[in-house]
């Protein structure tokens, strides 16, 4: 089973971001694999089949078939990243005030 949510343009407008449940995505995978067409799995839930060989590709990387960063490992480094951004506003924003303090009134 599929352990994530999965997010993809909606079939009606491209450009705002629907949330696929991960039980659609699970579920998706299982007909797949269970020999159903992966264009008619994919026209059932409103996705292209390319998303599907996605989530199939990262299926496989999380149990350990492929090579590749896990779902795990992926949340763990935008966490990081996100730390990393906020960390240097904050630097940005101290090294400002230290400048606005330094000056003469």
């Amino acid at each position: 089973m599929v352990d994530f949510l999965v997010t993809t343009p909606s079939k009606e407008t491209r450009s705002r971001q629907g949330a696929i449940p991960e039980s659609s995505a699970a579920r998706s995978l299982d007909l797949v694999a269970a020999g159903r067409p992966v264009a008619q799995v994919a026209a059932d839930l409103g996705i292209s089949d390319q998303t599907i060989y996605v989530w199939r590709k990262q299926e496989l990387i999380d149990t350990g078939q492929l090579s590749g960063a896990t779902r795990a490992e992926q949340v763990e480094l935008s966490a990081a990243k996100r730390r990393i951004r906020e960390l240097e506003q904050e630097v940005a924003i101290l090294k400002r005030a230290r400048e606005l303090l330094k000056r003469p009134p």
